[in-house]
């Protein structure tokens, strides 16, 4: 376990770092070393709030592996900024990494019995923002539809505002991570345009739709059960449990 603070200070070194490492290869401008460091602050102070509502002051293993795939995509949102052909090789291998640790952390959490509710909530929302920044660099070649993949989590996580019951805990279900995988890998894929158009087509298509399939699911559920009192909340229900 490391203290929150520590972490999250080490996370800004890496990613400083990281970006000082982009610029000697690939050359940064100022607005992409800009959107980094503020995704980057973002994550930092998310974290350590993150940790202390949960009732702590230190994070996992598991956590550290999340927050250095955090800290990776803070870097990609940096290189998508500038949308350079020469930064598209190192965009597509961060993406690649980051996608390679999203299998980790999970895994590292059971080996060590450190799983947590915001260890839980923070591998989702790291998962969410990867989409986020890869669909903001696809879209301008496919099309701005592709941009529905990044956004979807964000404009399930505004409704809660609207509708409270939007905020209730879902059940855990292996579905969701999978399609919260699948997004990553085709995102990357299309990035990396290696496949001729009319695949990449499809295959966004296909993520889209097993996308839109998961939250279709996750609000039928919520619907359901927008009535019932939490504390009757069957045991099947996960803390942290977040839709993919």
């Amino acid at each position: 376990m490391v203290g929150v603070q520590r972490a999250v200070a080490g996370s800004l070194v890496a990613l400083v770092g990281l970006l000082t490492g982009l610029s000697a290869v690939a050359g940064l401008a100022p607005p992409a070393w800009g959107v980094g460091l503020a995704c980057g602050l973002v994550l930092a102070c998310a974290v350590a709030r993150g940790v202390v509502r949960g009732g702590g002051d230190r994070v996992g293993p598991a956590d550290l592996v999340t927050l250095a795939r955090a800290t990776i995509t803070c870097a990609v949102a940096a290189l998508v900024t500038e949308s350079s052909p020469r930064h598209a090789g190192f965009l597509v291998a961060l993406a690649a990494v980051a996608l390679v640790l999203d299998a980790v952390d999970g895994r590292v959490a059971r080996a060590t019995r450190t799983q947590t509710w915001f260890g839980a909530r923070f591998d989702g929302e790291a998962d969410a923002f990867l989409i986020l920044v890869l669909s903001v660099h696809v879209a301008p070649s496919y099309g701005v539809w592709v941009l529905a993949i990044g956004v979807a989590r964000y404009a399930f996580w505004t409704a809660g505002w609207v509708f409270p019951w939007f905020r209730r805990r879902l059940p855990s279900r292996p579905w969701c991570r999978l399609v919260a995988g699948v997004q990553g890998v085709v995102l990357v894929v299309a990035a990396a345009h290696v496949l001729p158009d009319a695949l990449t087509y499809a295959a966004l298509g296909v993520a889209l739709t097993l996308l839109a399939e998961s939250f279709g699911r996750d609000v039928v559920w919520l619907a359901r059960h927008r009535r019932d009192p939490l504390v009757d909340l069957p045991a099947r229900v996960e803390a942290g449990r977040l839709p993919a």
